[in-house]
């Protein structure tokens, strides 16, 4: 009876087996979070549509408010300079100095408003035509109207008035940027609003998913000390409920690019129909494919953060005894 020589040996896992098994487990993850999500279908809904909602107002307004910066925009670049001039200029020198001005390199362009076109307009508009018949001259003087170039800033605008009031021929130049400052303003109040009430939303986004990745680690208790007692490491063991997050998260930034698209659609009708009313082009403009995609991202991102808060508070607790 012959004796082997070789006594104990042991092999070293090679990268590659470690890299396909992780991958593996990934997969694995994936899957079966994915699998106990979908077989409790009317929790998980609500689930998504409560991280839905929460992302869906912070979206929604921060589309509302991107729809009316492009409208500010256009009356930002739409403020004119009213230089009404002295009654005994006549309409020709009016337009002699309507042509000065329009050759200079910080006006846009110039518009001359004579006296007769200037009263005809007032009585179209005022529907006082009988009171306009009955006056004995015209009241009103030559106008210029002046839109400076959209690159200048408020104090250029401030010196172009200025320099056009100084001029022989003028009686006065009107600026108006009050208003413009105001509607800056209040863009920008806007901006912080929806600034502040996305970082809370946010926030109880991360929340919820915490709170719900944590009853998923208490009710899968027996079996994480199960993993652990055989050697699974904390890493083995966080990856399901990771994958559980970030499912959850999708969903909710799904629901919530559901939601946003459905809101706007339909209050669309009526805005078009009130700006159209205003003479106006705004509109609501949706979030789009891209802006969809970033949304259903950040639910993801915003998953796997409650996700990982919850299990590495909640995980160290479980330990085999």
């Amino acid at each position: 009876m012959s004796r082997s020589g070789r006594g104990a040996s042991h092999s070293r896992t090679q990268l590659g087996d470690r890299y396909r098994a992780w991958v593996h487990h990934h997969r694995l993850s994936a899957a079966d979070s994915l699998n106990r999500i979908l077989e409790r279908p009317f929790s998980s809904l609500l689930t998504w549509l409560v991280i839905g909602i929460a992302l869906a107002l912070p979206v929604g307004l921060s589309a509302t408010l991107q729809s009316a910066q492009a409208l500010s925009a256009r009356w930002d670049g739409g403020v004119q300079i009213s230089v009404f001039l002295k009654p005994e200029v006549s309409a020709e020198s009016a337009q002699s100095l309507a042509e000065q001005f329009d050759g200079r390199g910080d006006v846009a362009t110039v518009r001359f408003v004579s006296r007769e076109e200037a009263l005809a307009e007032f009585s179209l508009q005022s529907g006082l035509a009988d009171v306009v018949l009955s006056l004995e001259e015209n009241p009103l003087p030559n106008l210029v109207l002046v839109t400076p170039v959209a690159a200048l800033d408020a104090d250029a605008i401030a010196g172009l008035r200025a320099d056009l009031a100084g001029r022989e021929e003028v009686e006065e130049a009107v600026l108006d940027m009050q208003w413009v400052a105001r509607l800056a303003q209040l863009m920008e109040l806007g901006r912080r609003v929806v600034l502040v009430a996305g970082a809370l939303l946010v926030a109880g986004v991360v929340l919820i998913l915490g709170n719900t990745i944590r009853l998923a680690i208490e009710s899968r208790r027996e079996e994480i000390v199960i993993v652990k007692l055989v050697g699974g490491s904390n890493g083995f063991v966080r990856r399901p409920f990771l994958y559980t997050g970030l499912w959850y998260g999708v969903g909710g930034g799904l629901a919530a690019a559901i939601l946003v698209s459905v809101a706007l659609w339909f209050l669309s009708v009526p805005v078009d129909e009130l700006a159209r009313l205003y003479g106006s082009g705004f509109s609501l403009r949706g979030p789009g494919f891209i802006g969809a995609l970033n949304v259903v991202l950040l639910g993801g991102a915003l998953g796997l953060a409650g996700a990982w808060l919850a299990v590495s508070r909640h995980l160290s607790d479980i330990e085999p005894r």
